[in-house]
């Protein structure tokens, strides 16, 4: 159990809303994404009678965080995201120290004192690069110059705000990369995500990758730019908490994103949503899904009061709760405790497993806790595959 933002994190319940609208769909996105189109009004309706739905599901549970993710949560209207925290205020409440946030774009800049207005505390700002080309090539719908704007609106607007990049594009150099993670570091936002590139099979780079296209680096290369990145955010005073997410101090760690990782209880609510109830069940969690497409998940609330798909609901086996747990939790600088793990799940990583990645150098234990060494966080998936039974 962790302690972030004075919250203790063992026990906590998220809320996670997917607004599934983009003005523009990138093409390296693989997400729940849709163009606007139709009553968009009538989305914010059914969640907000889904969110009391939830609540008959959860009791009485006060959350610990509310984030809005997507898709572009930026382009809500700052009156409905008020109306969503108040409504998620009177169904269950607020932990002292809470943590609200919200997904946004440069682009939509000109909104954010009135989405800081609405109740949002932290803009996780999709800037992805500080170089016009680059931009360009990720089919961003911003500028160099309009993400500096934006950052220095969000400072105004918000009390903590993280800025997301996306490296290891085919061609970047480390020190290419190196001058543009600098420059997020010293923007005065407290948090960085810096993202690898993928190519997710039927995203436009997916296609073009399929086609004979180079679109991200190598796996040498890329482990050169991992490891610069971590150099670089250390000397910034950035140390790492993920394997991809740096924070200035631990009140501006993602409380939030923290629950996903140490596996803690969220509800989705949204089209395509996930959520995961039951975190010390030792019977293995329900995980559970919205409909994706909008106007089946606006159906689905209106004729059965739950967006949960006809297939969404799901108890997770222990082993499957445990393969969830371990390829979250080991990501996290902390690492795993192994007792806990037992605990949660019935199931237990490999032992003899264990011993042989701490001696080929990849993990390190120190009593029930296992994590990455340095070493390790290069091969954050392919150590966790091996420890699994």
């Amino acid at each position: 159990m962790t302690e972030a933002g004075g919250l203790q994190l063992g026990d906590a319940l998220g809320l996670y809303l997917h607004w599934p609208y983009c003005a523009r769909i990138c093409p390296y996105c693989d997400f729940n994404v849709y163009r606007p189109k139709g009553d968009v009004e009538a989305l914010l309706t059914a969640i907000l009678a889904d969110m009391a739905d939830w609540r008959g599901k959860t009791g009485a549970r006060r959350l610990a965080s509310l984030h809005f993710g997507g898709g572009t949560p930026s382009l809500m209207q700052p009156a409905w995201i008020e109306r969503v925290i108040d409504t998620a205020e009177r169904l269950w409440g607020f932990e002292a120290g809470a943590e609200i946030g919200l997904e946004a774009n440069p682009a939509d800049r000109a909104r954010f004192a009135a989405i800081g207005r609405a109740g949002v505390a932290r803009l996780s700002l999709g800037v992805q690069s500080f170089d016009d080309t680059v931009l360009a090539r990720l089919g961003r719908d911003h500028d160099a110059g309009q993400a500096r704007e934006a950052i220095d609106a969000a400072l105004s607007a918000f009390a903590r705000v993280s800025v997301d990049m996306i490296y290891a594009q085919s061609g970047q150099t480390v020190d290419a990369w190196s001058r543009e993670l600098g420059e997020a570091l010293e923007s005065g936002a407290g948090h960085v995500s810096a993202y690898q590139l993928t190519i997710e099979p039927g995203t436009a780079f997916g296609k073009r990758t399929e086609r004979g296209e180079t679109l991200a680096v190598d796996g040498d290369s890329a482990a050169d730019l991992y490891e610069a990145t971590q150099d670089l955010c250390a000397s910034h005073g950035f140390p790492a908490y993920e394997v991809s997410n740096h924070a200035r101090s631990l009140a501006d760690q993602s409380v939030h994103n923290r629950i996903y990782w140490e596996g803690g209880d969220w509800i989705g609510v949204g089209p395509g949503a996930h959520g995961r109830l039951g975190q010390s069940s030792g019977r293995g969690r329900v995980a559970t899904t919205a409909c994706r497409r909008p106007a089946d998940y606006i159906a689905a609330v209106s004729n059965a009061g739950s967006g949960i798909a006809v297939d969404g609901l799901e108890r997770l086996a222990p082993e499957d709760d445990l393969v969830e747990r371990a390829f979250l939790g080991l990501r996290v600088i902390d690492g795993l405790d192994l007792d806990h793990l037992l605990a949660t799940t019935g199931c237990a990583p490999d032992a003899g497993a264990i011993d042989r990645m701490v001696g080929d150098g990849f993990l390190q234990r120190a009593g029930a806790r296992v994590k990455l060494t340095e070493q390790g966080r290069l091969l954050a998936d392919r150590v966790t595959r091996e420890i699994l039974p």
